[in-house]
């Protein structure tokens, strides 16, 4: 470097600074005959929090995997920085469930365990016998461990786990009796506790309660390295972000700022150019009725086909493009009974009991919500209510007459390679193709994903199929868990619309409490 001037150093650097810490270009990704996007290019800059936004079904997490390696794209080159170290949010990844949440947990800091072996071994080694190059190392290994936090692993471990509510689990606890969006939590835990230079994270407050949310956002704003975000929770989405990724229509566009900003700026994008499209029509028709006239007329046939030859030069603006809404129609069937459910002295749970008796009723036509930390037994009891697991103790009776419909908050299909037509077909066999088509378009199902592996689908989109089913069986009592988990902002709102005319009664378990808020007729918050 001694010939490189202090200038030109400094300006060295500085670029280094300004390039990308991912770069890609050109990125082109497909399924079948459905193009999520095309020839998209964009950057990650250091300190840079961003956060994807798209419709069900657009490719979002797709694209986290192609970036991640996890699948290849159809074209383009990804490419990271070299050194750098990536984190990967994946809620279903396969971890050792004979292990407790503990001993998961130390797993973020295996490395430093073997570094702290390798001086053990040193130390045992030496005896009485002192030799310099070997104590050297010894010394080095002890001042990596100390300078990469080995000696305060489990204050580490303790914040992470209490601020995401891990703890209250009991530490000891073994990750095979974790439900799974417990076993979800603690694998978010361990990504944050091993603090990459990137993280990549999918939908991470699917299974937080508020508190706990609200705990990750303050976490990910004073976050030095950069994240790229997937959440249909977009009040998180606006408060933890500085930049947004949009994808839409087969096009990947960066958007600098928050959520807010981006939907500002988006909006006068889209009005400005439909304005220009507009326009733009206004003037092919112009010369269109021109050269319709002029082009027989043999005094004015050259002007027509200078004009014909200046249409096909013309780069002509795509029409404006809008996404179909779903429209989750609920028709609820008569119910007679005052107080159609009746829960007294129930006590839940598998191998021990998960809550204190709980006592409640549900009037006709009541809207019951029901909050509280995860791991306290919603699920349970939604699965208890509906026959799937066993009452430990206490009973609970619904009235005569009274007619169910479940939406469970797993996305588990019996055989995931049907598709979404199949899967409807089979459940309404007086359906006939064209109705099962039409059913699954309401409900915001794509025509081409109709016949696409269902195992395939965005979770949106695998939501919306399972609406599919709730809102054509014929019920009278509606018991929901975390429906708008996987949900975009249009899809939250028709069912939230829904709900709200929905004569029937319902008990729905929700983590957002801006989707119950103004719904519910009861809160009833379960606590251990």
């Amino acid at each position: 470097m001694d010939d490189v001037s202090p200038r030109l150093f400094i300006f060295i650097i500085f670029r280094r600074e300004l390039m990308g810490i991912l770069e890609v270009t050109n990125l082109t990704h497909s399924f079948g005959d459905k193009v999520l996007y095309k020839n998209a290019t964009f950057e990650l800059f250091k300190g840079e929090h961003m956060g994807i936004i798209g419709q069900n079904g657009t490719g979002k997490t797709t694209l986290l995997r192609s970036l991640f390696g996890d699948i290849t794209p159809d074209s383009g080159d990804i490419r990271w920085q070299k050194g750098i170290k990536i984190g990967y949010l994946d809620q279903h990844a396969e971890i050792d469930r004979k292990m407790t949440i503990f001993e998961y947990l130390k797993t973020a800091f295996k490395d430093l365990y073997l570094v702290e072996r390798e001086l053990n071994a040193i130390y045992e080694s030496m005896g009485e016998a002192t030799n310099d190059a070997v104590l050297e190392k010894a010394s080095n290994y002890q001042n990596f461990l100390v300078n990469n936090g080995f000696y305060e692993i489990e204050s580490t471990i303790l914040k992470v786990s209490g601020g995401l509510g891990i703890d209250s689990l009991g530490l000891n606890t073994l990750l095979e009796s974790l439900s799974g969006g417990q076993r979800a939590k603690v694998i978010l835990a361990k990504l944050l506790i091993e603090s990459p230079d990137v993280l990549m994270l999918d939908e991470p407050t699917n299974f937080l309660d508020k508190e706990h949310v609200e705990w990750l956002s303050e976490y990910l704003k004073s976050f030095k390295g950069a994240f790229l975000l997937v959440s249909h929770d977009f009040d998180f989405v606006n408060k933890v972000t500085n930049c947004i990724l949009d994808i839409e229509f087969q096009k990947i566009t960066k958007y600098s700022g928050n959520f807010d900003k981006f939907l500002s700026v988006k909006q006068v994008r889209q009005e400005s150019y439909t304005r220009e499209f507009q326009a733009q029509q206004k003037e092919i028709k112009k010369h269109e009725d021109f050269i319709s006239k002029n082009r027989v007329r043999a005094s004015t046939a050259k002007q027509a086909q200078s004009r014909i030859k200046m249409l096909d030069k013309m780069e002509k603006l795509s029409p404006p493009q809008t996404s179909p809404k779903p429209n989750f129609r609920l028709t609820s069937l008569p119910i007679s009974a005052q107080k159609p459910l009746k829960v007294h002295g129930l006590e839940i749970g598998y191998d021990k009991v998960l809550l204190p008796k709980i006592t409640f009723e549900v009037k006709s036509g009541e809207k019951v919500v029901i909050t509280g930390f995860n791991g306290t037994g919603k699920s349970t009891l939604l699965k208890t209510l509906m026959g799937e697991v066993s009452a430990i103790s206490g009973n609970f009776k619904f009235a005569d007459y009274v007619k169910l419909a479940y939406f469970e908050q797993d996305l588990v299909w019996h055989d995931p390679d049907l598709t979404p037509l199949e899967v409807a077909l089979q459940k309404f066999p007086k359906f006939s193709d064209r109705d099962a088509r039409r059913q699954l378009a309401r409900c915001g199902v794509m025509a081409k994903n109709v016949t696409q592996k269902i195992g395939t689908l965005s979770g949106g989109e695998q939501a919306k199929v399972k609406l599919c089913i709730l809102i054509n069986t014929k019920s009278n009592f509606l018991i929901l868990d975390e429906p708008t988990n996987h949900l975009d902002a249009d899809a939250k709102k028709a069912l939230k619309e829904q709900l709200l005319n929905w004569g029937g009664s319902l008990i729905l378990v929700s983590h957002e409490a801006d989707f119950y808020n103004n719904l519910a007729d009861k809160v009833i918050n379960l606590k251990k």
